[in-house]
């Protein structure tokens, strides 16, 4: 029998895929070695990390899930400057990418984590996030992969541990099935109430919403569609 003090023999199913494709530029690369270490989130140092501790004085903090590129990340962190936004990303080339976006904007407000968003969710305190973005992430389309979607019940009730009374969580994604699933998973979730009154609410997307490469590929099945959930 296991003691239930120990930790667990099988981590997570991970929900993403390939961590690095092609070589990383060798400016974005000096980026890695540079600029990276000032900007990583302190994950596993506590669990009970105040955000707002690695930039006080912020009005607001967002977090990112699966930022790509970081096109829509350091927009919305040039948009408030006054807010600090996390990213997490586990897909190398894009950290790299996300750094020549941050190096080039001369952005302040921004921390990030190479890694899988999971091990920032347990470093950080309960109610200390005012704004979650999922957009477009691994969909996971075979049936026999579902299982690792990032989407699950455990996971929603995490981001209601986060945020904030009043938060605000956006779903984003162009596959049809991923978006019935995230639906119904987050509707199960009942921290959350979906904000949608009317079709053009999910299929037109968000006036604060900065378009990404990948969406602009059009790689789905569906056109994307935008899930909006507040925090009850």
């Amino acid at each position: 029998m296991t003691d239930p003090a120990t930790p667990s023999l099988h981590p997570p199913l991970r929900s993403f895929g390939r961590v690095r494709s092609r070589v990383i530029k060798p400016a974005q690369s000096v980026l890695m070695d540079s600029l990276l270490p000032s900007l990583t989130l302190p994950v596993g140092e506590s669990a009970s990390l105040d955000p707002v501790s690695l930039m006080p004085g912020a009005q607001k903090v967002t977090l990112e899930i699966g930022f790509g590129g970081g096109e829509h990340l350091a927009a919305q962190a040039a948009a408030a400057a006054d807010g600090l936004f996390l990213g997490a990303e586990p897909f190398l080339n894009g950290v790299a990418s996300a750094l020549r976006h941050i190096d080039q904007q001369g952005l302040k407000n921004v921390r990030l984590h190479a890694g899988d968003v999971r091990e920032v969710t347990s470093t950080l305190k309960d109610a200390s996030i005012d704004q979650v973005f999922i957009l477009f992430p691994d969909p996971w389309p075979k049936a026999r992969h579902h299982k690792r979607r990032l989407m699950q019940g455990p996971f929603a009730a995490e981001l209601a541990r986060l945020l904030k009374k009043g938060g605000r969580l956006r779903f984003a994604t162009d596959w049809a099935d991923y978006a019935d699933h995230a639906l119904a998973v987050l509707r199960a979730e009942p921290a959350f109430d979906w904000t949608a009154k009317r079709a053009d609410d999910w299929r037109r997307p968000p006036l604060d919403h900065f378009a990404t490469r990948y969406q602009e590929k059009r790689l789905g099945d569906i056109e994307p569609v935008y899930l909006d959930f507040i925090r009850t």
